[in-house]
């Protein structure tokens, strides 16, 4: 493992990737817990408002990503983007400050922090053809996946500054740490990454045969359009799972918040170790199966959740849905890069629209649910959801299959 990470190391500018998702994780990290708070207590929306206000936001990233997909991969300087993107987000996230009407704040910030949408998948593209161009052989599903355990180990860090921020400064000390990790990480993009040469297929991705409209076919073919639907049905069981849990615990199991936060926690903490883990997994067995196998995982700890009476087998359980988060929501991004070896900023644009997607229709089928169904029963959607994403799954290929070459250029 350590041989294996050292060689990604040896990448031109995967280091500095490393740097950029840390803090990425960091600075949505810092202001995530306290935004709801802020918006409801201090701005004064109602809780329906505040649902609307972040539904707008994570709209406005999905249209921006869109828009930018067709030029993604026709020599696009990703560098200017990333640089654009984060400062971008800076000045949204420090919009907060300056607008207190609800109406002034829904423009400013869903256009600002929109337009700060591509930071991401314009990162985890770059990374992409770096791997591709190294002229060495390198395991990218394991290079997506150290990335992605990146960035959620930044989610670990940034509550841990923002309660400091918020003890020592308030909120505005919040929203202005928020600013500067961004601000930092234009400056490190903008000084330190080098340009990129030409680049060529993955070493270790058996590419598919280019196809004539590939560039423009976006959902347009099944061999997209079945792993984006899966990808949003999954991430919307994660939403769904994440925004009730807590609740689940407190008053169905009558736990106290300590025990709800301690499953959410523990939940996170396992999710690190096993993406690096079952990234270099992936690579062996595919990263098809390997979601298929992470489906199964899910399937059972919801069950487990429609069964149990005690806290104990939900503890247990985090291990089952760590493994789902692991196996599915980061070697997912393989999965897409794989299925467009030659369009990595696609692919990636493609999944980071699934997930948004899948978050938005999430919050607001688990705050349904749960209020016309009470908090058990809620978790019979995220099964459904989690059995219909196995069977798409099983109607796609392997990336890298004749069939899919076949099937794009038809």
């Amino acid at each position: 493992m350590t041989d294996r990470i050292r060689s990604l190391f040896r990448i031109k500018n995967y280091g500095l990737y490393v740097v950029a998702m840390l803090l990425l994780g960091a600075s949505i990290g810092v202001t995530g817990p306290y935004l709801s708070l802020y918006c409801t207590k201090v701005i004064g929306m109602s809780t329906g408002a505040y649902g609307l206000f972040m539904a707008v936001l994570a709209l406005s990233g999905v249209a921006v990503n869109t828009i930018l997909a067709k030029f993604s991969d026709s020599g696009m300087n990703r560098k200017a983007v990333i640089v654009a993107a984060v400062c971008c987000s800076a000045m949204g996230y420090a919009s907060f400050l300056i607008f207190h009407h609800y109406a002034a704040l829904l423009i400013s910030v869903s256009f600002l922090v929109g337009l700060g949408a591509p930071a991401l998948p314009q990162i985890f593209a770059s990374a992409r053809e770096a791997v591709n161009e190294n002229q060495e052989a390198v395991d990218s599903t394991f290079a997506n996946s150290l990335l992605r355990s990146l960035f959620s180990a930044g989610f670990l860090i940034g509550p841990l500054i923002g309660s400091l921020l918020l003890l020592t400064v308030g909120y505005r000390g919040v929203f202005l740490g928020t600013s500067v990790l961004f601000l930092t990480i234009g400056l490190l993009v903008l000084f330190l990454l080098k340009n990129k040469k030409s680049v060529k297929s993955a070493v270790n991705v058996k590419p598919i045969s280019e196809p004539r409209n590939e560039s423009g076919m976006g959902l347009r073919s099944k061999v997209i359009m079945l792993p984006f639907i899966t990808l949003i049905l999954l991430n919307t069981c994660n939403t769904v799972y994440n925004s009730t849990i807590p609740l689940f615990v407190v008053n169905q199991l009558h736990g106290t918040e300590s025990q709800a936060g301690l499953v959410v926690a523990l939940c996170a903490g396992l999710e690190i170790p096993l993406m690096i883990g079952l990234g270099g997994v992936a690579a062996k067995i595919g990263s098809r199966a390997m979601m298929m196998i992470g489906c199964v995982l899910a399937a059972m700890y919801h069950v487990i959740l429609l069964l149990t009476h005690e806290l104990w087998p939900i503890i247990a359980g985090q291990l089952l849905q760590a493994s789902f988060v692991a196996m599915v929501i980061a070697i997912a991004l393989s999965y897409f890069q794989d299925l467009l070896p030659t369009l990595p900023g696609l692919a990636t644009i493609l999944y980071t629209n699934a997930t948004t997607l899948g978050q938005v229709a999430g919050n607001l089928t688990g705050g349904t649910v749960t209020q016309l169904a009470g908090f058990r029963n809620v978790y019979w959607v995220c099964l459904i959801l989690v059995l219909a994403a196995v069977l798409l799954l099983l109607r796609t290929k392997p990336a890298g299959s004749k069939t899919h070459s076949a099937s794009i250029e038809g």
